[in-house]
């Protein structure tokens, strides 16, 4: 078999998983309009179930066109990506904004109005946390919505409301959109063109779960976007980039702790630790400075003890994960739940000190698996949140480098370390 038909039928393969896979994510969109309990995700759905389902049959249409070898351009497929992001992510979010600011109350998930809040504590207090005596002083009804267990950067997406009042385009989820956007579309062009770059761009677009995070709750997928984007510019050698980018989603949540310490890994390794740990380490650093000095143990019980079942209400993160269900079904089971996660960061941890990551495919899947492990194993977790694990898992086969002179700058291409966890 010719290298080109080897290299044919792949790409022919590429296109009939397009197809099923936007069938697919159709069939979820209108099981979601029309069985979910959350009305949010049912107007998410409402309007999907119809991006999904012309996806699908343009992606029909491309198959057809490519093996009568009338179209044979990669670009169409990316180009289906973004367009149908566009109709399956942005569209709901900005009618779900422009409803909202009309008055409606059920259009946005509970996570908006606490980034919002947290907007506005940050501009009027200085610090975007709640002490645990202010939560207790509310109704009991109201104080699970006192907490924001998030890093003190993510407020930045509530200001805009804070400052100009409540607009659609002051919606928390607008701003989490452009900053995406932004973050995928630097990553993209980064990476050199290939089918798994495009799957990579699914991964973190139309995928539902990323589709549907964005237009209904949507903090989650920023910080993914620049997680991805710091892992392209490490694959290309812009370290000093790839470590603010990192730095800014360290900023906003705890969940990309993980991702900068596989990178700080990985630039120890290729000898570029100077460039990337200034962003990747300041910039966390540095938003903690204000709430640190309004009311340090503020910080500490919302985005520290809350996440971990000590907070005064417990965290509605509740997805039936193995970590969850010991927690609530075996004797002690939150400190079993927790001794796991923390067996296995252990093992994760000396594994990698002993064998660094020299790539950023085998950083992003290092980044991939653990967190995957984290996430089924933490006492108090969502579905959602496997969208990280996912991202990093598939968007590996986009990073690992050409074999070209265009990429001789980039770290050898036989690293193995993932392998040997």
């Amino acid at each position: 078999m010719t290298g080109e038909e080897t290299s044919d039928g792949r790409n022919l393969r590429e296109h009939v998983v397009d197809v099923v896979l936007y069938a697919l994510f159709a069939v979820f969109a209108l099981f979601t309009a029309t069985s979910s309990t959350l009305l949010p995700h049912r107007a998410w759905g409402e309007i999907a179930v119809w991006a999904y389902a012309g996806a699908a049959l343009v992606a029909v249409a491309q198959l057809l066109a490519y093996r009568r070898r009338i179209w044979t351009g990669r670009s169409g497929r990316a180009a289906l990506a973004w367009t149908t992001w566009v109709a399956a992510a942005l569209a709901p979010l900005i009618v779900e904004a422009v409803q909202r600011a009309g008055g409606r109350t059920d259009r946005a998930q509970e996570e908006v109005l606490v980034v919002e809040r947290m907007g506005e504590r940050l501009l009027h207090d200085g610090t975007p946390y709640l002490s645990r005596d202010a939560i207790a002083a509310l109704p009991l009804d109201e104080r699970l919505m006192g907490y924001s267990p998030y890093q003190p950067g993510m407020a930045v997406f509530g200001l805009p409301r804070a400052i100009f009042g409540d607009f659609w385009w002051t919606d928390a989820r607008v701003w989490f959109a452009v900053v995406t956007a932004v973050a995928l579309i630097m990553a993209v062009r980064l990476l050199r063109p290939s089918s798994w770059s495009v799957r990579a761009l699914q991964a973190v677009t139309v995928l539902p779960i990323c589709a549907l995070t964005l237009a209904t709750g949507g903090d989650d997928i920023p910080v993914l976007a620049l997680c991805v984007l710091a892992l392209a510019c490490a694959a290309t050698d812009r370290y000093g980039w790839a470590g603010a980018a990192v730095g800014a989603a360290a900023a906003c949540k705890l969940f990309a702790f993980p991702v900068v310490a596989v990178l700080i890994m990985l630039a120890i390794a290729t000898g570029r630790a100077g460039r990337l740990v200034p962003g990747a380490i300041g910039l966390p650093i540095l938003v903690l400075l204000p709430p640190f000095q309004a009311d340090r143990d503020a910080f500490v019980e919302n985005v520290i003890r809350f996440p971990l079942g000590h907070g005064l209400v417990e965290s509605p993160a509740q997805s039936p994960f193995p970590g969850y269900l010991i927690a609530e079904n075996v004797p002690g089971g939150r400190f079993v739940a927790l001794g796991l996660l923390v067996a296995v960061a252990v093992v994760i941890t000396v594994r990698i000190l002993r064998r660094p990551p020299r790539t950023a495919a085998t950083a992003s899947l290092i980044c991939g698996w653990g967190l995957l492990a984290a996430i089924l194993l933490m006492p108090t977790t969502r579905f959602g949140y496997l969208l990280y694990p996912i991202a990093f898992l598939v968007c590996a086969a986009a990073l690992r480098p050409a074999h070209s002179k265009d990429t001789a700058f980039s770290a050898p291409t036989d690293d193995t370390a993932l392998y040997r966890l």
